[in-house]
């Protein structure tokens, strides 16, 4: 079986930057074991599969770390957009229909694309074990359900001096956890640590914007803010909270382009 194999640079205005993820069309789904494998044989971030679908969508999408099936990803989902709209230059946009996290929506935007996803406010929640494990000094935390674990500190010095015991993160169970801060590189800055996922650190985030930007909306006073992922690679997240969305705007660049061959 032979399966088309796109590697996209997300997030990220040149190549070697942003995050990494693959793309890979499927005529059906396989089984999820399989599916798993070929994320774990991938090694990257995520692993996007996409089968196409009828009505309110274009395609069904699901994403695969490559210990895990995840409820949502950002910088997949953009590069899934990113490799649908090339294929096709008339299309202006397209929607993807994911098991967690609803309808999913990327559209071309200037050089970039504009991406919708839902706006996963946190709250107030109290979460000693997680900042011990951060080794941050928090100012304050915030929890979704989803699993998204935010710790704030006190400005961007503390978001980039964070060295997180990866082992105490990961006895955690599925969390993502996300420090955060006003910045100075952008106007907040954060850093994101999987350690469940088989993910130290992901280079860029999407998700994790879904759940940081009503916050931050909130604190700033304003609906639209910059943001920069202070990973070793980096990436660029613009975003703006419109109702119950969370639009993430970013660039994206193809690195890869093969067949990934399924025997």
């Amino acid at each position: 079986m032979r399966i088309p194999f796109t590697q996209v640079d997300a997030f990220a205005e040149a190549a070697f930057a942003g995050n990494p993820a693959a793309v890979m069309p499927l005529a059906a789904w396989l089984d999820d074991d399989t599916l798993q494998r070929i994320a774990e044989e991938n090694n990257l971030s995520e692993t996007a599969f996409i089968v196409p679908a009828s009505g309110a969508a274009d395609f069904e999408l699901r994403w695969f770390t490559p210990a895990a099936e995840v409820a949502l990803c950002g910088h997949a989902t953009l590069a899934s957009g990113h490799v649908v709209l090339l294929s096709d230059p008339a299309q202006e946009r397209v929607r993807f229909a994911t098991r967690q996290a609803g309808v999913l929506e990327v559209a071309r935007e200037g050089a970039g694309y504009a991406m919708a996803l839902p706006a996963w406010g946190p709250v107030a929640r109290d979460m000693p074990e997680i900042v011990a494990a951060l080794g941050v000094d928090a100012i304050e935390t915030l929890w979704h359900d989803k699993g998204y674990a935010l710790v704030i500190v006190a400005d961007e010095a503390a978001v980039r001096a964070a060295r997180p015991d990866g082992r105490a993160l990961k006895a955690l169970g599925p969390i993502v956890h996300i420090v955060s801060a006003r910045g100075e590189t952008a106007e907040v800055v954060s850093r994101v640590f999987t350690d469940y996922f088989d993910i130290p650190e992901d280079p860029v985030t999407g998700s994790a914007h879904a759940v940081m930007a009503p916050y931050w909306a909130r604190v700033l006073g304003r609906d639209a803010f910059t943001a920069f992922q202070a990973s070793a690679r980096g990436g660029k997240v613009g975003c703006a909270v419109e109702g119950d969305r969370v639009i993430l705007r970013g660039a994206c660049v193809t690195v890869i382009e093969g067949t990934f061959l399924l025997s």
